[in-house]
């Protein structure tokens, strides 16, 4: 830092040549938004609001200007003084993001490798990354149509909730506040009533600030394993811990969180619960909602942005108790934080696998030991490095053996395919078991994770299967739009003109996706009700929350989905299961591939026999004695675990090593794979045997989106040496980039190897 002669250190003044005295200059230390590493240094100018750590800023950038956050306030810079810069304006009146958030932020940026600015956009809405003040506190009210009235009037309302909404809707409009002390789920059935246009949406009003008044309803009486749960949770009030809650599926994992967050909420506290997939923020929603009423918010991808930044606001304010979240919802500020709750913390969605690459189970658990409150992992199939946690004394574990209430344990067997005749993916033992369940009036699920119609297109005059023009991906053919699609960079093409060898599009349809699936389930069982959720199905808004409504109502015999659906949801008519395709996820070079299919199978079977009626749950593959299917299902997930953990310990990965992986990517292959040879010089040069550096390897999908894609995976025994190395070498990293042209990321802890 240059110093200011003169200057005195309590009072921040300067005295002149004379002997005066001046009020010192305001300086401000700004991370801009952006993958630009470091922070910088401007002027204040002396007129209006005093700045403060956390506002946001206005501020000359390059030839150009950007968003940023003030991260300190200060007199002196280590700046030339006609080289800094003036801030144009303050956008805050206050700061947008509080000092914990401030440190949360600095320390993902560090253990990340991560341009600081970034991280910091990611914990404030969309909203207010650019120049935006938040939008006013908004909610819309609901009143009967005229056919409304009419219909109450003429008695003809045979559902009980429909009827009891409209009735209170009688005497005038009411808000989303005034119903949430219904005990039942209002929205759904709000929602069936604006479908028979018997409600409608009145204009919008403003609402004052002030805190909620929590309401919490009665739950259902604990068993004594959920009692034990609550009780190890409830000892760790007011102190950091990491707590796994190890259920079966079906067990009442989330009434222990439900009854947990009552306790924090009773004393005014606030709790945010992560959960991994939109869909399952719906069902939670319901339950939630049903115990805590309007006190619970909910913040995911699928919301418009004005309503996360009002959501984000009622956090940050101390006005929303309880958040339920994806993965950003992390970031959020909560000043009453008392409680965090990460369920499914073994799925891989929580970690982010573009820009940013963080993983939002590992900062819940930075952020809770910063608050110092306790933070709950809940999973029926914990990832391997939380078993790893339990076994060293890191993490508690709360075992729920036995699932809730009468339901029972499906019944689990491997279906042998050798010799069997297939009918669209469909052994006949499982086509005359989804019969048998059917014709019982039961509701059958089946797993297929592959989206589209067919996901091979083979030239028929060539031979040459499709390829994507960008990517070194087959095309998949979606009946639904009559397109070819590449699932990696999300172009497509007509059908009738797809990019390839030949000019024909005469091509011959290979392989089974959900679409197919569909369709030959509709042919195979033409009485039954058939319906198919995935990501093309629920792509528009609240199409996802009512094609679950539909199953939850019981009017669909045969649900078809792809992974999504085995992550928690709460079927309670699926009696079968039947997993179509498991042989494809038996071989893979990524060594968290068996992992994730233990996990897969353990958490598909999950979804049978949730209620009273038994469960039955047929795996199809033509590898009946592969070891890992074996293990699974005769031995159940921990055994497996055990083995795949001394496994791992043998071969030096984690979660008994540290890992990261260089991603670079260039037009050409060449570029790429040399900048990481360069890298892995330079690495070498200043590590010694700390770390064990591979050779640069060309990633498994090559080419994405027109660019060439290679990796470098770095390992060490140590997570200190990893990380104190990458931060070492971060400014070779960044220049040699520059020089040649390509991008790179730093992938810490990563999820996919490959």
């Amino acid at each position: 830092m240059r110093a200011n002669g003169g200057g005195d250190p309590e009072t921040g003044q300067r005295r002149t040549a004379d002997g005066g005295v001046v009020a010192a200059r305001t300086l401000v230390k700004v991370a801009v938004f952006g993958p630009v590493r470091g922070t910088f240094d401007y002027r204040v100018p002396a007129a209006g609001i005093a700045p403060q750590p956390g506002m946001r800023v206005r501020v000359p950038f390059g030839r150009g200007t950007r968003i940023g956050v003030i991260l300190a306030c200060e007199t002196e810079s280590a700046i030339d003084d006609a080289r800094l810069k003036t801030v144009f304006e303050l956008l805050d009146d206050e700061p947008v993001l509080a000092a914990p958030a401030l440190a949360l932020a600095t320390w993902a940026a560090g253990y990340y490798h991560h341009a600081l600015g970034d991280v910091l956009a990611h914990m404030l809405p969309v909203w207010l990354r650019r120049k935006r003040s938040l939008p006013p506190v908004l909610e819309p009210r609901y009143r009967l149509t005229v056919a409304g009235a009419a219909a109450l009037t003429a008695g003809g309302i045979r559902a009980p909730r429909q009827r009891e909404l409209m009735a209170r809707l009688a005497h005038g409009a009411l808000s989303a506040g005034q119903l949430r002390d219904c005990e039942f789920d209002w929205r759904a059935t709000l929602r069936r009533l604006a479908g028979r246009r018997w409600i409608e949406t009145d204009s919008m009003r403003e609402l004052p600030p002030s805190t909620l008044d929590v309401h919490v309803h009665d739950g259902p009486e604990l068993n004594a394993a959920q009692q034990a749960a609550l009780a190890a949770i409830a000892a760790c009030d007011g102190a950091y811990a990491t707590l796994l809650v190890q259920g079966v599926t079906g067990a009442g994992k989330t009434e222990v969180y439900l009854a947990a967050i009552a306790r924090i909420v009773a004393r005014g506290a606030q709790a945010l619960v992560l959960v991994p997939e939109i869909a399952l923020t719906e069902q939670l929603m319901a339950r939630f909602r049903a115990r805590f009423g309007a006190a619970v918010k909910v913040l995911h991808s699928g919301l418009a942005e004005r309503e996360r930044a009002l959501t984000w606001d009622a956090c940050a304010r101390a006005q929303c108790p309880i958040l339920v979240g994806t993965r950003s919802a992390v970031w959020v500020g909560m000043p009453r934080l008392a409680l965090i709750v990460v369920d499914e913390e073994h799925d891989p969605s929580y970690k982010q696998h573009e820009g940013f690459r963080y993983s939002a189970r590992d900062v819940a658990l930075v952020r809770a030991r910063m608050a110092d409150i306790p933070v709950v992992l809940g999973s029926a199939t914990p990832a391997l490095e939380t078993l790893a946690n339990v076994q060293r004394g890191k993490y508690q574990r709360s075992v729920i053996g036995e699932r809730a209430g009468a339901a029972q344990a499906p019944r689990v067997e491997c279906v042998d395919l050798r010799g069997q005749e297939l009918v669209a993916g469909l052994g006949p033992q499982l086509r005359a078991a989804i019969a048998e369940h059917v014709a019982r009036g039961e509701q059958v699920l089946l797993f297929l994770n592959r989206r589209g119609y067919s996901p091979l297109l083979i030239c028929r005059q060539c031979g040459e299967p499709r390829r994507c023009a960008h990517c070194d991906a087959y095309l998949v053919y979606h009946k639904d739009g009559d397109v070819v699609r590449c699932h990696h960079c999300e172009r497509e093409w007509s059908r009738t003109r797809p990019p390839g060898c030949c000019a024909t599009p005469d091509v011959a349809l290979l392989g089974l996706g959900t679409e197919r699936l569909e369709e030959a389930i509709a042919t195979l069982y033409p009485q039954a009700r058939v319906c198919r959720i995935d990501r093309d199905s629920a792509r528009q808004r609240d199409a996802l929350r009512e094609l679950l409504a539909r199953v939850y109502d019981r009017q669909v015999d045969i649900v078809i989905g792809t992974q999504m659906l085995a992550k928690g949801l709460d079927f309670s008519g699926v009696t079968l299961v039947g997993v179509i395709d498991t042989d494809s996820r038996l071989y893979s070079l990524d060594f968290r591939a068996e992992e994730r299919l233990a996990q897969l199978l353990v958490q598909v079977a999950g979804r049978a026999g949730r209620a009273t009626l038994p469960g039955r749950v047929m795996v199809q593959t033509h590898q009946p004695r592969h070891p890992v299917l074996r293990q699974v299902i005769e031995r159940g997930y921990d055994d497996y675990a055990q083995t795949a953990l001394a496994a791992r310990r043998a071969a030096g990965l984690p979660p008994y090593a540290a890992m990261a992986i260089v991603r670079a990517e260039s037009r050409t292959q060449h570029v790429a794979l040399a900048y990481l040879g360069e890298a892995r010089r330079q690495l070498r040069t200043h590590t010694g045997s700390a770390l064990d550096i591979s050779q640069p390897l060309p990633a498994l999908l090559e080419r994405r989106a027109g660019r060439y894609r290679a990796l470098l995976v770095v390992r060490a025994q140590q997570r200190l040496d990893l990380g104190a190395v990458l931060q070492r070498e971060l400014a070779f990293l960044d220049a040699h980039a520059r020089e040649t042209g390509v991008r790179f990321a730093i992938d810490v802890d990563p999820q996919d190897t490959l």
